[in-house]
C-alpha cells in the first residue's frame, strides 16, 4: 500500500521549535507519494545502524527517500551527536547543547559501512559552533578510519559551514573526501528566516575554497525549493555556484517536518523542476538533479560515478 509520510520521526523536539506558531500545512500532491518503509533489508539495514549507535540523517530529518534507500542498504551517518547548535527553520534535528565528542565514533562508522557493504557512502553531520574546529578533525578521523577499513568505498561527506572556525575546511579537505557537499538550502533572501545562523555568501565561498585546495575533488551543494523564493533567484543561485566552480546541483521540494517549521508555499511542479535541471546543465554544471523527491544523498553512488564518467567525457572533449 502506498502511504504518504510526513515524518518519520515523531519524538517531541527542542522547545525553540515547539513554541513556534504553528503554520497551515498544504495538502500534497499526487507526486509527493512513496511507499512505507518495512522491507526484509530495510529492517537489516536499521539493526546495524542501531547495534553500532549510529545517529543517520535519514531518520533524524524524516527523510522521504528512507524506505527505498534502507532497502538498498543505503544510509546517510549524521556524526557528532544528534543535537545541532543551530535552529535552522527547515530543520527537524534537535537544537540545543552538544554532548562530548564519541572518541569510538569513528570505528563504529567505518565498522556499520563496511558491514552494510557499501561501495559509496555519505556522512554528514550536527552544526558544532561549540567545538574549536567546528568538528572538522572529527570528520577527518571519521574518513580516515573508512579508507582503513573498506579502502575501495568511495566518501562523499555533507559538512556545515565551519563559519568563524580558520583553519577547518583545510582539515578536511586534507583528509581527501571523494565529494565535498555543502548545502546552500535556499536563494540568499530566505536565509534570515530559513538559515539563520548562516551566512549565503560563506558558504560559496567555502566551496570555492574547496577547489583552490584540490581542483580534483567533486564539489556539491542543494537547495529546497518552495520556501517562497523567485525564479529569478534560483537562477542567481546557480550561477553563484558555478562561479565557485561547483560540479553538482541538487534541488528538490521543501517539505514542513511539522506545523512548527517553517511553511510549505507552494509545491513546484515536476515541469518545473525539469525546468531547472534543463537550465543548470546549461550553465555549465556536470551534474543536476532536480525533482520534487531529490535530496543531497538520494542515488549518491549512482550519481557519483556519473559524476566521474561526465569529468572523463569532459575532458575527452576539451
Amino acid at each position: 500500500m502506498v502511504t504518504l509520510i510526513d515524518s518519520l520521526d515523531t519524538r517531541p523536539r527542542h522547545p525553540e521549535k515547539a513554541n513556534r506558531p504553528e503554520n497551515e500545512m498544504l495538502r500534497k500532491p499526487d507526486w509527493i507519494r512513496v511507499k512505507a518503509p518495512g522491507s526484509p533489508i530495510y529492517k537489516e539495514t536499521q539493526q546495524i545502524v542501531r547495534e553500532n549507535g549510529l545517529v543517520t540523517v535519514c531518520e533524524e530529518a524524516g527523510c522521504p527517500n528512507i524506505g527505498e534507500c534502507w532497502s538498498k542498504k543505503h544510509a546517510t551517518m549524521m556524526i557528532m551527536g544528534e543535537i545541532c547548535t543551530r535552529a535552522c527553520a527547515f530543520c527537524n534535528v534537535r537544537t540545543g547543547l552538544p554532548t562530548a565528542l564519541d572518541p569510538m565514533e569513528p570505528e563504529k562508522v567505518a565498522n556499520a559501512v563496511e558491514k552494510l557493504g557499501l561501495a559509496h557512502v555519505v556522512i554528514t553531520s550536527v552544526d558544532r559552533d561549540d567545538l574549536p574546529d567546528g568538528g572538522a578533525e572529527h570528520f577527518a578521523q571519521v574518513i580516515r578510519a573508512i579508507r582503513a577499513r573498506t579502502p575501495k568505498t568511495t566518501i562523499e561527506i555533507l559538512t556545515p559551514d565551519f563559519l568563524r572556525k580558520e583553519g577547518a575546511l583545510e582539515i578536511v579537505v586534507a583528509a581527501k573526501p571523494d565529494v565535498f557537499n555543502h548545502n546552500l538550502e535556499t536563494v540568499p533572501s530566505k536565509y534570515l528566516k530559513v538559515r539563520p545562523g548562516a551566512r549565503y555568501f560563506h558558504s560559496i565561498r567555502l566551496l570555492q575554497r574547496v577547489k583552490e585546495l584540490d581542483p580534483t575533488m567533486f564539489t556539491k551543494s542543494g537547495i529546497m525549493v518552495g520556501l517562497g523564493e523567485e525564479r529569478n533567484e534560483v537562477l542567481q543561485l546557480m550561477d553563484d555556484l558555478r562561479s565557485a566552480d561547483v560540479d553538482f546541483l541538487t534541488i528538490g521540494q521543501y517539505l514542513a517536518p511539522t506545523k512548527k517549521h517553517h511553511p510549505v508555499q507552494r509545491f513546484v511542479t515536476p515541469e518545473e523542476f525539469k525546468s531547472f535541471a534543463t537550465v543548470a546543465t546549461t550553465k555549465g554544471f556536470l551534474l543536476v538533479s532536480s525533482s520534487p523527491l531529490t535530496r543531497s544523498s538520494h542515488h549518491a553512488g549512482e550519481d557519483f560515478e556519473q559524476l566521474r564518467a561526465n569529468r572523463m567525457a569532459k575532458l575527452a572533449h576539451g
